[in-house]
């Protein structure tokens, strides 16, 4: 039996791997499941899936756990120590589906175990990508990517040489605003940036996807896992979301992975790999589809575009900064303490105030650096909303 962690098991990276891995319990050990607020999930899966412990990010949800797995056997744990320690559990397989910064020290722990580490925690690459890369090497550790552009460009090189690349097309859906008049963006609400045309995720990402912030993340990722030039990649939208993403060779042809929008493809492909394994995803009729289309990913509409370019030019720790200042912004918009638009300003000026004090972003790339730019980036961006 394969032993297997999901850290973000209650979002809907985790839930979707816990569908797949329902399916076959006989083939599974399910060491360690971690969530957030929503410990009735939580203690759900963990009892189906018969977990070895049941972590909660919270510790004021802590009792409330105990009480739902009272009399399982299963140990309960909360808080960030308790993360790191389910990290450190030995498993062959582990989900880092954490949302934000946080999900990157689980992360690099259960590389140290020499785990394969599924990762759909975009922000480890962003943050500290170089970090991620080099524990992997240092412990026999694999790293395979589970956002389905990465899923996508990753299934494309497959047997490949990475030299003869010539470019990497990432495609972005547009998200809830992709065909609003620009004088309209500035009012838009949280609850209509929360509406995605085609993917079901949570409220966080999918406002990300409607202001392309996911998309830049995207990018920078794409750079650090596949240590590819940032000027071979490109945004393309592409608003059927079926083209995950292109790689384009040397000789002129396109390679493009194609499928229904549905995670469950890129976390079974993670889960399976190297084998290719049936899926229980939908078959697309390209008949009935009928036509996909394309349009130019446009820098004044989609601002964090443009950022992530510099964010790239910048290096050293930057993208910690972007990171961590997206993630405050983010929380003030859904807040509603500032505007849709207002995001977008608060990262841009972060990322010049802590880019000042250029000693500091390129400090040295460590777990204990990546944290203290984290912690001084969240620090400046409040500062800017308030100031503002």
């Amino acid at each position: 039996m394969r032993r297997i962690s999901i850290f973000g098991a209650t979002g809907s990276i985790g839930q979707n791997t816990i569908d797949l891995i329902a399916r076959e319990p006989d083939a599974y050990d399910i060491v360690a499941l971690s969530g957030g607020r929503n410990v009735v999930q939580l203690a759900h899966d963990a009892r189906k899936l018969g977990a070895q412990i049941a972590v909660c990010a919270d510790e004021t949800c802590l009792a409330e756990l105990r009480e739902l797995l009272a009399g399982t056997g299963i140990e309960t744990a909360a808080g960030e120590t308790a993360l790191i320690e389910a990290a450190q559990r030995p498993a062959d397989w582990v989900m880092s589906a954490i949302v934000g910064a946080a999900g990157l020290a689980p992360g690099l722990e259960a590389l140290k175990t020499g785990a394969t580490l599924a990762l759909a925690n975009k922000e480890s690459m962003v943050c500290a990508g170089p970090l991620v890369m080099q524990t992997a090497r240092a412990h026999g550790a694999a790293v395979l990517p589970v956002d389905s552009e990465h899923s996508a460009v990753f299934q494309a090189l497959v047997g490949e040489d990475l030299a003869a690349v010539e470019r990497v097309i990432i495609t972005a859906s547009g998200g809830a605003f992709r065909d609003w008049p620009l004088d309209r963006l500035a009012s838009a609400t949280p609850e209509q940036a929360a509406t995605h045309p085609n993917w079901d995720m949570g409220q966080r990402i999918t406002i990300d996807s409607a202001s392309m912030f996911n998309k830049a993340l995207e990018v920078i990722e794409t750079k650090e896992f596949f240590d590819i030039d940032p000027s071979l990649i490109e945004v393309v939208v592409h608003p059927e979301s079926m083209i995950h993403a292109l790689v384009g060779f040397n000789d002129g042809a396109l390679m493009a992975h194609v499928g229904p929008p549905d995670m469950r493809h890129a976390i079974g492909y993670a889960l399976h790999h190297p084998a290719r394994r049936a899926l229980p995803v939908e078959r697309l009729d390209l008949v009935k589809l009928g036509a996909l289309t394309f349009r130019a990913a446009c820098e004044t509409r989609w601002p964090a575009l443009r950022l992530a370019r510099e964010v790239m030019a910048e290096g050293g720790l930057s993208g910690a900064v972007f990171n961590a200042a997206k993630e405050r912004a983010l929380d003030a918009f859904i807040a509603k303490r500032i505007g849709f638009t207002g995001m977008a300003h608060v990262v841009e000026q972060t990322l010049n105030r802590v880019s000042a004090q250029n000693g500091l972003i390129h400090a040295g790339m460590s777990l204990d650096n990546v944290r203290a730019v984290d912690h001084l980036a969240r620090e400046t961006a409040d500062m800017i909303m308030l100031q503002n």
